[in-house]
């Protein structure tokens, strides 16, 4: 008795092989590629001057000194807030995005999706158009096809190093990094943030591709509950295109006619006599001319499917692949215009406008899809989070402080039996220079303040550095606060050049 093999669990990847396409969205996507792209390998060699202590490169995760530079901006470790906000503004953006427009970040933006384009790119470039790649996927390996395929890695290798090498750039001066990375002499942490990047986009943008999108990233399983029958995203117009067959207009015999009536009756609600069940239930495919005398305006020629890059058949439906990349428009308006067809068969649209659509009334305008109660709201909490982090980048002071009492012991009682409390004081300056701090506090006519290893109250912090600074406060015999459990006591400090101050508060312990 022979065994019976398991079912497999996975199904294995079928190759896809995009067509070139010309139109709107495919010129759009190559601008948004350039600018991305651009964005990503040349901002880490923008110059900012920030004075002669500061490092001068425009954009520096500054790991070492933990600062982040942008510009004119720094943000410091405590201030991790603005980080955390502008993570936050980019989830409510796209879920304002997904909501209005579908999967907009997929399809344009999306680290992934731009790699892959440029990977693709270059396929075509050494390999040929679709049929060219068919031809060469299966053909055997001679000498042509081992040339044409190392020249292509070749180049995508070429792409994942320059990827890599970007990224350790913004983490480090990058024309002094690129110097030690040419003579051996950078960390060896660089050389393996390089390798693994450069790994993961060789593989990610030249072999696995529509994968990752597939079984990688949880966004195509969450979008749906960002989107609605209102949202606007790439659809097929099956009401306008169904039935579909060759030919554009197919006139049939009386005979015919009354034969695809009746088998049209028999089918019954989302079934069609001669092409079987459609995507669309409960929709007429021309609700102006009867089934029988006219097809529909899809001709079936496959091209919105040859140049989809995840090789799923947009007329199908909604579906959880779909990245909205458009290509399909471009490619199916630029056959509805070879074939004398109005533009739009497959195009950006919303489900809510099907039975407008097909009742031959116009869909209605864009803002009435954007403007709805959830993008609206999204807007609203977008907007109030990008405030408030404006507000708080506006407003902040320049000196800072921290205060931390050392509680080990609570306090100590002195020869003369007077009470000492310790703190450690960590002194901020962010300017460009180094400043004079005066550190007091505000009850100095009860309370002596000492600054260790400090000349007086004043001490001095470096250019853009933290200083910590151990301070003892005393109470003299007999005074209240010596006597007392608890004081409340604040600490100040002042920029000697400009009059600048800031406080922290906290407690003094007595001897109860």
């Amino acid at each position: 008795m022979s065994e019976t093999l398991p079912p497999k669990l996975y199904k294995a990847q079928e190759p896809i092989f995009p067509r070139r396409v010309t139109g709107f969205f495919r010129t759009f996507k190559w601008w948004i590629m350039a600018v991305t792209l651009g964005i990503y390998y040349l901002t880490p060699w923008i110059r900012w001057d920030r004075g002669p202590s500061l490092p001068d490169q425009a954009v520096l995760v500054d790991l070492a000194n933990r600062r982040f530079y942008f510009f004119w901006i720094e943000i410091w470790p405590h201030e991790f807030y603005f980080v955390a906000g502008l993570l936050i503004m980019a989830g409510l953006g796209l879920f304002l995005f997904t909501s209005a427009l579908g999967r907009v970040w997929c399809g344009y933006t999306c680290p992934q999706t731009v790699w892959t384009d440029l990977f693709i790119l270059v396929e075509r470039w050494i390999e040929g158009d679709r049929n060219a790649r068919v031809r060469l996927w299966t053909a055997k390996w001679d000498a042509r096809k081992w040339r044409l395929r190392l020249t292509k890695w070749a180049v995508w290798m070429v792409i994942a190093i320059a990827t890599g090498g970007a990224w350790v750039f913004y983490f480090t001066d990058a024309p002094t990094l690129a110097v030690d990375l040419v003579r051996f002499q950078a960390p060896s942490v660089a050389y393996i943030t390089i390798a693994i990047l450069t790994a993961t986009t060789f593989v990610f943008g030249g072999f696995m591709r529509e994968q990752v999108c597939i079984y990688m990233c949880p966004w195509p399983r969450i979008q749906g509950a960002m989107m609605d029958d209102d949202t606007l995203t790439v659809g097929y117009r099956g009401w306008r295109g169904e039935p579909r067959g060759k030919g554009n207009v197919k006139r049939r015999t009386a005979k015919q006619a009354e034969e695809a009536a009746s088998m049209s009756e028999a089918a019954g609600p989302g079934q069609h006599a001669v092409y079987g069940p459609t995507p669309y239930p409960n929709m007429s495919p021309r609700p102006d001319v009867p089934e029988p005398d006219l097809l529909g305006d899809c001709i079936d020629c496959m091209a919105c499917v040859n140049v989809c890059p995840m090789g799923i058949d947009i007329r199908d439906g909604q579906q959880m692949e779909c990245i909205t990349c458009a290509l399909c428009i471009d490619a199916c308006d630029d056959v509805m215009e070879k074939i004398g067809k109005p533009r739009g068969l497959i195009d950006y649209l919303a489900l809510s406008d099907e039975p407008a659509e097909r009742s031959g009334k116009p869909p209605r305008a864009i803002w009435q899809h954007v403007l709805r109660p959830r993008t609206i709201l999204y807007t609203v909490l977008w907007a109030l989070v990008g405030v408030g982090l404006l507000f708080a980048l506006f407003i902040r002071s320049d000196i800072d402080l921290t205060v931390e009492a050392i509680r080990n012991p609570t306090f100590t009682v002195l020869s003369d039996g007077s009470i000492r409390n310790t703190y450690l004081l960590r002194l901020r300056n962010k300017h460009g220079e180094p400043r004079d701090f005066r550190v007091s506090i505000g009850a100095e006519e009860i309370l002596r303040l000492d600054l260790e290893g400090a000349e007086g109250n004043v001490v001095r912090v470096p250019a853009d550095k933290s200083l910590q600074q151990r301070v003892y406060v005393i109470a003299r015999p007999g005074d209240p606060a010596a006597t007392q459990d608890r004081l409340d006591l604040r600490f100040w400090v002042e920029d000697v050049k400009n009059g600048e101050r800031a406080y922290r508060n906290t407690v003094f312990n007595g001897r109860d």
